[in-house]
This record gives structure tokens, sequence and C-alpha cells, in this order.
């Protein structure tokens, strides 16, 4: 079976347009692809309950806290997330156990005659076989996030009990627009029509947007940042503290999550909301404090989440997180730079579509820099990342992969050092599946 589940990624990844691979031309700017694959399913998506997760940053942390606790509300969770790190199964995950290796061998060998007449996409083929799975497996909710955007997503065929956009950055201009408010257009496509939606933070200029899209489907709307407040009182190595409250009352005095990071309270804060509203429209499958307070302690473990704020070794500090534009690693950054150690290494890569001057500008001039490229066409190239890391004062050498990048960071890194591996989900990936193969 492994041997023809290798096969069948081969197939999946070779043999299909994966934007992974090859960036832009690998997205369908309609979901007529996917309209066919379900309908030659036999319409999977209609056959559970689903919360819609969109959003530049924080979905899939958003998406992870989510199922944690209606798992822990005793539901059958299904979870659909992009990308993976190290096996493709990741996306796909019943409370928080990965489709098995022979049901994706199943449906491609099933469907193959059919995939190649309606010529879908890799992301296409995986959405169609989540939402299969998702229905085989009877689940009792699924919380589907986007891939990018969300009005021409090929997720966007669902019709959620709940939708929640987490915030609007600047990222995949080329396709979702280039001001805030063409963002915010797309995102806004996942509203449906009498639906409540949970806008995790307010801005000026995207409220608007979501406001008038959220009146014409009729649909009540609420911002997360201009109800909960949200103030940390300590942290773990393990776990965050907080108490919540709403505008009018106490919620939680001490809410604990286990996730570390302090980005995460954005997302924690959109999570809060979403729940809230969540049991006051559906108060007859009304989650407890108590399932939220064990959910959200307890993500990790529950969701098998991966890529977010790991922390690989102690002894030099060694963090990975798959922040990947200038908002999310603006959310890490501050993170690193606390973090009490001599000297700071960073393994770094990025794909070749992304605007690296904006991040790179943000990291500090006295780090040690180790540019490398993730194996995936989309790498940006090595030398022109250098060359631009040495316009903004951030001095290092540049590697072939990631492997040898970490290597001699961890090699050059003191005990009381730090190591950051990051700037790309690949990259992430890439190092997570070399640390995997020599355990």
């Amino acid at each position: 079976m492994q041997m023809t589940y290798k096969k069948t990624l081969d197939y999946l990844f070779s043999a299909l347009p994966m934007y992974q691979r090859v960036g832009d031309v690998a997205i369908k700017k309609d979901l007529n692809n996917i309209k066919a694959l379900c309908e030659m399913l036999g319409e999977p998506h209609l056959d559970f309950p689903a919360i819609h997760v969109a959003g530049t940053n924080g979905k899939g942390s958003t998406s992870h806290m989510l199922a944690a606790v209606f798992q822990s509300a005793g539901k059958k969770v299904g979870l659909y997330t992009s990308p993976h790190y190290v096996d493709f199964r990741e996306r796909i995950k019943v409370n928080g156990q990965e489709i098995p290796e022979q049901d994706v061998v199943r449906f491609v060998k099933k469907y193959k005659e059919h995939f190649e007449r309606i010529k879908p996409s890799f992301f296409e083929i995986t959405v169609a076989l989540a939402f299969d799975y998702f229905r085989q497996e009877k689940v009792d909710i699924a919380i589907i996030e986007t891939g990018l955007g969300g009005r021409l997503d090929s997720t966007n065929i669902i019709s959620p009990l709940l939708s929640v956009i987490t915030n609007i950055g600047f990222d995949h201009m080329q396709m979702l627009g280039h001001t805030l408010q063409e963002i915010a257009f797309e995102k806004a496509g996942i509203i449906k029509h009498e639906t409540p939606v949970v806008i995790g933070e307010w801005k000026r200029e995207t409220a608007p947007v979501f406001k008038a899209k959220a009146l014409k489907e009729n649909s009540p709307i609420y911002f997360a940042s201009r109800h909960l407040v949200l103030e940390q009182k300590k942290s773990a190595d393990v776990s965050q503290k907080f108490s919540v409250r709403t505008r009018s009352s106490v919620w939680f005095e001490d809410l604990t999550l286990g996730l570390l990071a302090r980005y995460q309270k954005l997302n924690l804060t959109t999570v809060l909301e979403a729940l809230y509203q969540w049991n006051r429209y559906y108060p007859d499958d009304r989650i407890s404090d108590l399932s939220i307070k064990k959910g959200l302690g307890n993500v990790k473990s529950l969701t098998n989440m991966k890529g977010r704020w790991m922390i690989m070794n102690q002894r030099p500090l060694v963090i990975t997180d798959s922040a990947h534009n200038a908002e999310g690693l603006r959310g890490i950054l501050p993170e690193l730079l606390k973090q009490v150690v001599k000297r700071r290494h960073f393994v770094l890569g990025f794909v070749s579509d992304k605007d690296v001057s904006k991040i790179l500008a943000m990291f500090p001039k006295n780090g040690i820099y180790y540019w490398c490229r993730a194996d995936i066409p989309r790498s940006r190239d090595v030398a022109a990342l250098q060359e631009e890391g040495m316009a903004h004062g951030l001095r290092g050498n540049r590697f072939e992969n990631v492997r040898q990048a970490y290597s001699a960071a961890f090699a050059s890194a003191g005990s009381d050092d730090l190591i950051f591996v990051g700037g790309s989900s690949y990259v992430v990936g890439d190092f997570l599946k070399d640390i995997a193969e020599h355990k």
C-alpha cells in the first residue's frame, strides 16, 4: 500500500496543476471544476454542517482551535486545511487523525478517468476528496479553511452555518487585488445568505466592504475585536493564559491556550467570538465553557497541529513557524527578538512571487542569515535572495536547500543561541520532513 500511495501522490503532485509548485497557473478562476467534481460524487458537501474560515493570516490556527473545541464537546469533527508540511494527508483529518492512505489511493483510482475529463487542479481534487471523506465518516461538523481568497476558492460551494474571516492583509495580490478593499471583497465572498459571519479584526478600510456584503446577503455580522477584550495574564513553556470579557461582563477569568506566540491572541479572539455567536444562533447545539477551555488548552494534541511556533530544540533554541507574509512575520518577530539568547540565526527562504523587500526590512541587522530555497519550482532564487538581504544590511551565506542551511546554522550556533527556520510554509515543510527522516 505504501508504494501504491507514493504512486498516487506522484500523480497528484506532478500530473495536476499545483499552486504549491507552479503558482498562479494552477488557480482556476471559477468554481466550475469543483462543482463538476462534486456533482460526479453526488454532492458530498451538502451532507455535513460546516464552518467556513478565510483570512490573510491566522485562518489555519483559527480552524485548528475551532476543531479542538468541537472535539472537546464530543463532536466528530472534520478539518480541512492547506498546505501540508510533511504528508499530504495532513490536509484532511477527522478528530485529529489524518485520512488513511488507502482512502486517498481508493479515491484517486476510482475517479481518475473523471479527472482526465474534467481536468481539475490539485487543490480542486483535494477539496473534493475532503468533502467525500467527511461524508463517508459522517462527521458532525467540518471546519473548512479556504485556500486563497474566498469568492472563487474551491471550498466556496459549501453552505456553512457560520462564516469566519480572520483578518485582511497584503498577500497574493496578483490574484486577490492590490488594495485592502479589493482583497476584502474576495474574502467576503464566503459570506452566505442569512448566515452569521464573524470578522476577527475591524479595520477602517475593510469594515465597509464586509458590512456591504453582509447587508446584501441579509447576514448578521460581528467584529470580534469590537466585542471581546482579552488580557494576557501569563505565559508558560507550552501555553498562554488570558482573561476574557465581553463589553458587558467577564466570560473567562483564566483561559489557557495551548499555543505559544503572542500573535495567537488575535486568533483566539476570533475563535471565541465565533463560539459566542455559535451559541447564540444554535442554542440546541451549545458549546459549554468547559468544552471551550478543554479544547483551547489542548489544541495541538487534539488536532495534530503542525507548523505554528514549533519549538524543536532547547539548547540552542530552535523555533519554526509558517508565517510567510509581512503581517504574519510582523506577528512573530517581536516574539523572536524578546527571547533571551546570545545570537540569533535565521534560516530563511521565500517563494518567487512574494515581495520580500518589506519583509526583509523587518529583520534585525545583527542576525546571522542562512539563505535557502525549498524543494519546489516556485522557490525564490537563493543568490537573488542573498543580494536582497544584503541590500537591507542582512549578511549571511546561501545554501541550495533547507537541510544544508539548517545544518550550517546548527553547527555554528552556541547552546545559548536561537535558530529560526521560516519565511515560507514550504521551507518549514522541508525542515520538518528532514527532522522526521533523521529521527
